[in-house]
């Protein structure tokens, strides 16, 4: 677990400072420099990417981390890397002939209903396909990086880059150095960028010798890749779709509305995303060596560390939301978002404490099981989202509330799923524990804020964010000192005793 800590530390601290930038950018820049149509736009451009991007990328940055450690030769691994390489071209290329075709479908799929919606997205569609191109490479540059053990480089591209590149063109609109209809054209540019820079670090920690022979088990590989491109694509329709559909019944303001409280309630699964840069590889690995007593240590361990740290945030988050919503210039951020954050930041709580549920399975011989996983929870989502959000007027609060039900229903299967067929089990007595502390953590803090005096400077109001960090301190202080001495994890205890004489 030593390499797993060390590099997730680094991406996590990276994660959060991306996190930190998004938040600046999420609930200070983008509402006063872009304002909230355009910002709702850029947001229905960058989840209609993520929509399209499993299906270039073809699964292959899954399928590199599946298969690469299982190769024992460089000719093998050069053979194996030579024939996936160019795969997502596959994809790529006929939609990128057959755009105006995609082009009308997502036309349509805005809705006849929002005449003006469809007027504004009309110039924008371009960019939907060259992002999700441009991050699909980037995706399997990275997996790339990622087998090599060499995750920090590629994390701070994707955590980090994205978010100074975001911020740095709010700063360009707002002193009127590019037009806000000019916003999402250099952000593409700003994502070919990324694949580039990420392609040569990627070939510089390791450069295939390029070949036209196949690995011996290329038909395993494609299965696999048929599989994964499957899952993967009804993995994004769980986790976008709701931005997409938004447009079409409320218009691009309300996307903006919903994607801020959004943001929020994601803030805490930082961790995972860090963790799983590292996991993901080292439990591959340990999959194809039959090692099972490494693969339920880095389960156990990683659900009680993810647990531990993420629901540290999920108190911090929720016990000062309402003082977030207060910084933003328009009340209807903060219009059902506060719900919104708390049920999307209890789905992402759960999907952390499975710890590396996610990468047994698709590394294992198991792995046919995604799809119709996957299938499912896009179906489920997709029927749950038209039914609170159009049929019962739930609003953006239903959005989430389907978000949270199919993501409890379908990796409470994949919990039992792991136990059933490999007798793995992520969670303790130390589980539960944890679990109290955020409990009751939460519903001390929840309540009640200092009385700090409302005053602003230059209209942005200050008082919100010094009950924040007086909140915070109070909250971590506390947080920390209990889990230290019930030694929750034995990983966070060492930390702690490194920096702490």
């Amino acid at each position: 677990m030593g390499i797993v800590f060390r590099q997730s530390f680094k991406n996590t601290l990276i994660i959060y400072l991306g996190f930190l930038i998004g938040g600046i950018n999420t609930i200070v820049l983008y509402s006063r420099f872009l304002k909230d149509e355009y910002y709702g736009l850029a947001m229905y451009v960058f989840a209609a990417s993520n929509l399209l991007l499993p299906i270039v990328a073809l699964g292959v940055h899954f399928t590199i981390i599946k298969f690469f450690s299982g190769y024992k030769t460089k000719k093998e691994k050069d053979s194996f890397l030579s024939s996936i390489l160019f795969l997502p071209l596959l994809v790529a290329f006929p939609i990128g002939f057959c755009w105006d075709f995609f082009h009308n479908q997502i036309m349509d799929f805005i809705s006849r209903s929002n005449v003006e919606g469809n007027l504004i997205i009309e110039s924008y569609t371009i960019y939907i396909y060259i992002i999700a191109v441009a991050c699909a490479y980037f995706e399997v540059f990275y997996s790339w990086a990622k087998v090599q053990m060499q995750s920090v480089f590629g994390n701070l591209l994707k955590e980090l880059y994205n978010r100074v590149a975001i911020m740095i063109l709010l700063f360009a609109v707002n002193f009127e150095v590019i037009t806000k209809q000019e916003f999402l054209y250099y952000m593409a540019l700003a994502y070919i960028l990324r694949t580039l820079l990420m392609m040569v670090y990627a070939f510089k920690l390791y450069m295939p010798k390029i070949t036209l022979s196949f690995p011996y088990n290329f038909k395993e590989v494609l299965r696999y890749t048929f599989y994964i491109v499957l899952a993967g694509s009804a993995g994004a329709i769980v986790l976008d779709i709701d931005k997409v559909m938004i447009p079409g019944k409320d218009g691009f303001a309300t996307a903006a509305y919903y994607g801020v409280a959004l943001f929020i309630g994601t803030f805490i699964e930082a961790p995972s995303r860090a963790m799983g840069q590292i996991l993901q590889p080292l439990t591959s690995k340990s999959i194809n060596e039959n090692n099972d007593n490494e693969t339920k240590s880095l389960y156990q361990k990683s659900s009680i560390n993810l647990l531990l740290i993420g629901g540290l945030f999920f108190v911090l988050v929720n016990c000062n939301v309402e003082e977030l919503f207060r910084i933003m210039p328009n009340k209807n951020y903060a219009e059902g978002g506060i719900l919104v954050v708390l049920l999307i930041s209890i789905a992402k709580l759960f999907l952390m404490s499975l710890g590396s549920n996610g990468a047994i399975i698709t590394n294992s011989k198991f792995y046919r099981i995604t799809m119709p996983i996957g299938i499912g929870m896009a179906f489920l989502v997709y029927y749950l989202n038209i039914y609170f959000y159009r049929y019962i007027g739930m609003g953006t609060e239903g959005l989430a509330l389907a978000t949270l039900i199919t993501i409890l229903t379908f990796n409470v299967f994949k919990l039992w799923f792991v136990n059933k067929k490999l007798n793995m089990f992520p969670y303790t007595n130390k589980t539960l524990q944890m679990l109290l502390i955020i409990i009751v953590m939460f519903v001390m803090f929840y309540f009640w804020n200092f009385s700090v005096p409302e005053f602003s400077i230059l209209n942005f109001p200050i008082d919100p964010i010094i009950n924040i960090i007086l909140k915070s301190l109070l909250i971590i202080g506390l947080y920390i000192v209990i889990v230290v001495k019930l030694n929750i994890s034995e990983q966070i205890n060492n930390l702690v005793k490194r920096y702490i004489k």
